[in-house]
C-alpha cells in the first residue's frame, strides 16, 4: 500500500496535536479531576478497564480525560501503555464463589440461594432525563449520602456470607451436559502468543473479556433473532469484588487485594437428533472487569455459540465473531482510512480513466456514421 508524507511532516502532526489539547481546553472551565470520573463515570471507567485489559482505575480516568471521554481512543491507549509494564507473576484462579456480592440476580429460578440482590441498576428505572442534574452542587451530592447512610437500619446488616451458584441446582439433578472430552482445553495466553484457529476455549474467551462491548451485542443478539441457534437464559449474573492471589517465589500463596468483576452464566438447551438421546443443558460464561452486564451475558451466548461451529450463522463462527469484536484492532483498521492513500488511489483512477478512453474508442469505431 502506497502511502505519502503528510504535507509539512512532524511539525504539522504536532500542530495538530496541539489543536486537539485546545479544543479538550478552550472553554476554560475547572478540569476534571481524575477522582471525579473514577467515581462518577465509573462504569465508562469500566469499559476502558476492561477494552484495555489493564484492571486499573486511575489509569483508565486518567485515559478518558485524555481522550475527551471517546471510550475506544482510552481503551486503546491503555492497550498501548499496558504492552511498556513489565509482567513478573500469573495470579491464581480467581474464584468468584469467593465473591462479596453487591449485585445477584437469576432469570431461570425465583429462589436461588442467598435470594435476588437487585444491587445497583437501571434496569428497572425509567429512562426519563433528569434535568435536574444539570445544577447539582457538592451540597447535594452530600446531602444524599448522608441520606443514604441514615436509611440503613445497622441492625438489620448482615453477617457477610458467600453463596451457592445457580447452576449447581442443575448440576446436582444430572441435567447439565457433560464436558466433551474432545474439546481443546489448554491454557493460552492471547498477549503473548498469536491466535490461532480453530482456537481453544482459554483464549476465545479472553480475547471476549477484551472485546467491545456493542460489537459483542450486536453478535449476541443476531444469534437471539434467528441468525444463529442460541437464547438462553440468564442462569446467574453476579457483580462485585473477588480476592487475588498469587503463588510468591517461595511456593506460598499470597493476597493481594481485590478487584471488581461481572460475572454470566449462561442456561441453553441442547439439541438432540434422536429421539434416544436425553436432552441437557449447557452453560456459556462470561466475565470482565468492573460491572458490564451486557457485556457478560453476551460473552455467554457466543461462549455457546463457538462451541458449535456453523460457517453459516456468523455468532458461530470463531473466526468472524473474534476477530470482528477486537475493538481496538476493528477501530485501527477503520481509522487507518483517513491517512493518505495517494499512490494507490492515483493508480485505480487513472485505470479507471484508461479503461473508459477505451471503451468510450470502441464505441466510436463500431457506431454507424451518420452519412451513412
Amino acid at each position: 500500500m502506497g502511502y505519502v508524507a503528510v504535507k509539512g511532516g512532524s511539525d504539522a502532526i504536532h500542530n495538530s496535536l496541539e489543536l486537539v489539547e485546545f479544543y479538550r481546553l478552550k472553554d476554560a472551565v475547572q478540569p476534571l479531576e481524575i477522582e471525579q470520573i473514577k467515581g462518577q463515570l465509573r462504569l465508562a471507567v469500566d469499559k476502558v478497564m476492561g477494552e484495555g485489559g489493564l484492571y486499573s482505575q486511575e489509569y483508565a480516568a486518567i485515559a478518558l480525560k485524555q481522550a475527551e471521554g471517546e471510550v475506544f481512543e482510552a481503551a486503546f491507549i491503555i492497550r498501548a501503555f499496558r504492552t511498556t509494564l513489565q509482567r513478573r507473576f500469573y495470579s491464581e484462579t480467581i474464584n468468584t464463589r469467593d465473591m462479596f456480592v453487591k449485585r445477584k440476580i437469576s432469570a431461570s429460578f425465583r429462589e436461588i440461594p442467598g435470594g435476588q440482590i437487585l444491587g445497583p441498576t437501571r434496569d428497572y428505572s425509567q429512562r426519563i432525563l433528569d434535568s435536574s442534574k444539570a445544577f447539582e452542587t457538592i451540597e447535594d451530592v452530600k446531602k444524599f449520602v448522608e441520606y443514604f447512610k441514615l436509611s440503613v437500619d445497622e441492625n438489620q446488616l448482615q453477617e457477610i456470607i458467600q453463596y451457592g451458584k445457580v447452576i449447581d441446582l442443575l448440576a446436582n439433578e444430572g441435567l447439565l451436559k457433560p464436558i466433551n472430552p474432545k474439546e481443546d482445553r489448554k491454557l493460552v495466553d492471547i498477549t503473548r502468543e498469536a491466535i490461532k484457529f480453530p482456537a481453544p476455549r482459554s483464549a476465545r474467551l479472553q480475547m471476549l473479556a477484551r472485546a467491545e462491548t456493542g460489537g459483542l451485542m450486536a453478535m449476541g443478539y443476531s444469534s437471539m433473532r434467528g441468525f444463529g441457534s442460541v437464547h438462553p437464559t440468564v442462569g446467574e449474573l453476579r457483580y462485585g469484588q473477588v480476592p487475588v492471589k498469587l503463588k510468591d517465589p517461595s511456593g506460598r500463596i499470597r493476597y493481594i487485594g481485590k478487584i471488581e468483576v461481572t460475572e454470566a452464566e449462561m442456561i441453553a438447551s441442547t439439541s438432540v437428533s434422536k429421539k434416544t438421546e436425553i436432552p441437557s443443558y449447557t452453560v456459556g460464561y462470561g466475565l470482565c472487569f468492573g460491572q458490564n452486564d451486557t457485556k457478560v451475558i453476551c460473552m455467554g451466548i457466543l461462549d455457546t455459540t463457538m462451541r458449535n461451529p456453523d460457517a453459516s450463522m456468523p455468532a458461530n463462527d470463531q473466526e468472524f465473531v473474534l476477530y470482528h469484536t477486537e475493538g481496538i484492532e476493528s477501530m485501527g483498521f477503520t481509522n487507518h482510512l483517513k491517512l493518505p492513500h495517494y499512490v494507490t488511489f492515483q493508480s485505480g483512477l487513472k485505470n479507471i480513466r484508461e479503461a473508459i478512453e477505451r471503451k468510450t474508442a470502441t464505441q466510436t469505431q463500431t457506431s454507424p456514421s451518420k452519412a451513412e
